[in-house]
């Protein structure tokens, strides 16, 4: 658990994990009664207490199991937190599809009314991780969720300002709108600019691993060099064609699809 290599290793897992875990309860919520998406996050609500938990427990001293914990207990946020999303329960007060006629900043007005609560709550997240952590000795939740914050923000702007692929397969029924605020078509400066950013910041963390002091900074190293990398690898996966799919469509029940274009999750 102590080698940098076997927790970069977990750290992929837990990212195609609850990545996986996440789709297969909207995919099932989709195929389910009108309030089971609804549903599955009021019972979720326990596992983000879960992650709550371990955060503080986890921040008060460095050590290989805390900084396993800090990590694991970051994502249990972040999951809980996009779920909510993806069931449709926090994210905009606009829930209609973007008009055609519609360019510029009322475009981006509109879209950012489609998911503006949950950038809010996404916001109220890093905050909250921040005030924990401000003062601990493990930061690893910190920077693990601010990887994921500013990845995801990355994501949504270049989905907004045109990338060539995009995967619609895995967005769930209640947030179908979404849609017609992508835009396929050349990249902009936004994905340079995102790209470079979190390669930046996975050479980084690589840097701070390689002259890691102790095992219990290696192994927090280890763990947001690769959550970098992944994050970064996301973003190219919206312009070289590659079946990234499939990394998760064997494990999903089978809903008639609305569509056969690319999105990306967690």
């Amino acid at each position: 658990m102590s080698s940098p290599w076997t927790a970069a290793l977990i750290a992929v897992f837990a990212w195609w994990f609850f990545t996986g875990a996440i789709l297969l309860i909207v995919r099932r919520a989709d195929g389910g009664d009108a309030v089971a998406h609804g549903r599955n996050v009021f019972l979720s609500v326990p596992l983000l207490a879960l992650g709550a938990a371990g955060l503080i427990l986890s921040s008060v001293s460095l050590t290989v199991i805390n900084v396993y914990i800090a990590f694991l207990s970051t994502l249990l946020i972040w999951g809980w937190i996009e779920l909510a999303f993806l069931a449709g329960v926090i994210t905009g007060p606009e829930r209609h599809p973007c008009p055609a006629h519609l360019t510029g900043l009322a475009r981006f007005n509109r879209a950012w009314h489609t998911v503006s609560h949950h950038e809010l709550l996404l916001l109220l997240g890093l905050f909250g991780i921040l005030t924990v952590t401000s003062h601990a000795e493990n930061t690893v939740a910190f920077w693990s969720y601010l990887i994921l914050f500013v990845a995801r923000i990355s994501a949504k702007l270049n989905l907004f300002f045109g990338v060539p692929r995009i995967n619609t397969e895995f967005v769930p029924q209640p947030l179908q709108h979404l849609k017609s605020y992508f835009r396929q078509g050349p990249i902009t400066m936004a994905f340079p600019i995102g790209v470079t950013f979190l390669s930046i910041t996975a050479a980084c963390f690589a840097e701070r691993l390689i002259a890691a002091p102790t095992v219990e900074a290696a192994t927090g190293f280890a763990l947001l060099t690769a959550l970098a990398i992944l994050a970064t690898l996301e973003h190219w996966l919206m312009v070289v064609p590659l079946p990234d799919a499939k990394l998760w469509r064997w494990m999903l029940p089978d809903i008639t699809p609305t569509s056969k274009d690319k999105t990306h999750e967690l």
